[in-house]
């Protein structure tokens, strides 16, 4: 029995302190808040535990331990301390081990991104001097067949020349969105796409092309109403305390959530996977469907 309390008491205290006080406090370089808590919680533990062995040994050197507190503190209280020490030096180590591991692991996802692109630049300045010729055999008159070429000589340069497999400005991206929205519409009848963004939706960085297969992803879903019923997308895209909120919503008739989950294809998986390489514990990913809505919440936590 007494073995076992002092397991049970060991352990409980090894837990508090793995997945409470060392995530909530260390990793958040709270380094005094989480010292006191941590010897506070020791020493009140030690002395709950003496209380209790003292009581079923029959022991009153334990319950009154102030008559011989150097005794006390000495087998007791220090052993203690270092051995609940012991049981976080092995989350450190654990937690660091994998830490490298997921470094390597986005440096390897970085590199093969980064190969893909140099496969997909082949001959860009062919391509757009093509696009140009094309844009000039336009007739002037039709605006609307040049101005969709160039949203998509638009969209081109930014894949080919801004996305190096680093972050990019917040701007630029909303930009490119909105370059593809306004493709969209033209292709699409009985359409009708809102589009918000924030006034704080600016100075700040993130990974590119993350937030385009969520939209392509509501384009690709969306419900094909006739007989005057509106097919609607609406995207808002804002920043609150730190954090920003991208979400995607579309009318649809049924199924998406399935085949989002399921037969997303490759942006959408691409999406996830890159998600949890670049932003580890840092974002949360809701997908829903509620009424002839389709729902994708997309929160990521800024630097």
């Amino acid at each position: 029995m007494v073995t076992a309390i002092k397991m049970f008491d060991l352990a409980v205290l090894i837990y508090i302190a793995n997945y409470i006080l060392v995530p909530k406090f260390l990793y958040r370089k709270k380094y005094l808040l989480f010292a006191f808590i941590f010897i506070s919680m020791v020493g009140v533990s030690s002395i709950i535990k003496m209380q209790i062995l003292g009581r079923l040994t029959h022991t009153p050197q334990l319950i009154n331990w102030t008559t011989d507190f150097k005794i006390r503190l000495y087998d007791n209280i220090i052993p203690h301390f270092f051995l609940v020490i012991a049981g976080v030096a092995v989350k450190l180590i654990a937690d660091y081990f994998r830490m490298q591991k997921r470094l390597v692991e986005i440096a390897k996802e970085k590199a093969e991104t980064e190969l893909n692109f140099l496969k997909s630049q082949i001959n860009p300045h062919f391509l757009f001097n093509s696009l140009n010729s094309v844009y000039f055999l336009i007739d002037k008159n039709n605006t609307e067949a040049r101005q969709a070429l160039h949203k998509f000589s638009d969209m081109l340069r930014y894949q080919l020349y801004e996305v190096k497999g680093e972050e990019i400005s917040i701007e630029k991206e909303i930009g490119y969105l909105k370059d593809y929205i306004g493709l969209q519409k033209l292709r699409t009848e009985n359409i009708s796409v809102q589009f918000n963004v924030d006034e704080g939706m600016k100075s700040f960085r993130i990974e590119p092309l993350l937030l385009i297969p969520l939209v392509e992803n509501s384009f690709k879903h969306l419900s094909h109403f006739i007989n005057g019923k509106k097919n609607e997308i609406q995207i808002d895209l804002s920043r609150q305390n730190g954090e920003m909120n991208f979400q995607v919503r579309n009318t649809t008739e049924g199924k998406q959530v399935h085949e989002f989950s399921n037969n997303g294809g490759i942006g959408l998986n691409n999406v996830k996977r890159r998600l949890q390489l670049l932003y580890p514990e840092k974002h949360q990913l809701i997908i829903s469907e509620t009424k002839g809505w389709f729902d994708v919440q997309l929160k990521i936590k800024l630097n």
